[in-house]
């Protein structure tokens, strides 16, 4: 169950890492003129190309259709081109995500008088959907997703955009992605900034994450992004 459920939500971060470097542009600017999907689109894509690395701390909330229950959580995130990220929860959970670009790590610590878990992948040489593509700096959202926008009055989000992803080839681990966007103006130029990032998967689960404190193109090692699991920890390789 823990190793299902974790690698359905891996592909879920995986695209929001796309909304994190947006959301890394400009803020506090004045409010631009309204925009089409297309356009928008690639205002978001032009900060992912523009972003090295991103930290920010996470609000996840993480809805179960079929049990109607919400999980919450938080941590802190740290993102550094090509395909390297930590994620970091906050305890109860103390779970961890990294990829350092060859395998991708997802450590459960497991309550008290549980063995922890390591789930590991072989990231090279995988057939990964067209969201990982994004985190090593491949992807372009126009070229992998159909785009439109939602009516924002209806989504919550009256005062900018919500922008719908929808993969072009179709994947299990995920539906579409919603990403809520405002755009800003300074000195003549406009900026996308992603407030929130939505995933939604073909049962109708949602995986929302908002985002705080966050700042981008700064110095982080490698070292970051290598892990080496507590002594007695089971690994798994799917």
């Amino acid at each position: 169950m823990v190793d299902g459920m974790m690698r359905v939500r891996w592909f879920g971060w995986v695209a929001l890492t796309l909304g994190l470097t947006a959301a890394a542009g400009a803020q506090g600017a004045d409010q631009a003129p309204r925009l089409d999907a297309r356009r928008l689109a690639a205002m978001v894509q032009a900060f992912y190309d523009q972003t090295k690395t991103v930290e920010a701390d996470f609000y996840q909330t993480y809805y179960h259709r079929l049990y109607d229950r919400y999980d919450r959580s938080k941590g802190h995130v740290v993102f550094k081109k090509p395909g390297r990220m930590r994620w970091e929860y906050a305890r109860p959970s103390g779970k961890l995500i990294v990829s350092d670009g060859r395998k991708l790590r997802i450590f459960d610590p497991g309550e008290e008088g549980e063995r922890p878990q390591l789930i590991e992948h072989d990231v090279q040489g995988r057939q990964l959907p067209a969201a990982f593509s994004f985190l090593t700096g491949q992807g372009r959202i126009l070229d992998d997703f159909r785009v439109r926008l939602l009516d924002p009055q209806r989504q919550g989000f009256p005062s900018g955009y919500v922008l719908e992803l929808r993969p072009k080839e179709p994947t299990p681990h995920y539906d579409r992605v919603l990403f809520y966007v405002t755009v800003v103006g300074r000195d003549g130029r406009q900026a996308a900034v992603v407030r929130r990032v939505l995933i939604v998967d073909a049962e109708g689960n949602r995986n929302r994450f908002d985002f705080s404190h966050i700042r981008f193109n700064r110095e982080v090692p490698d070292e970051r992004f290598a892990f080496r699991p507590p002594a007695g920890t089971r690994i798994v390789h799917p």
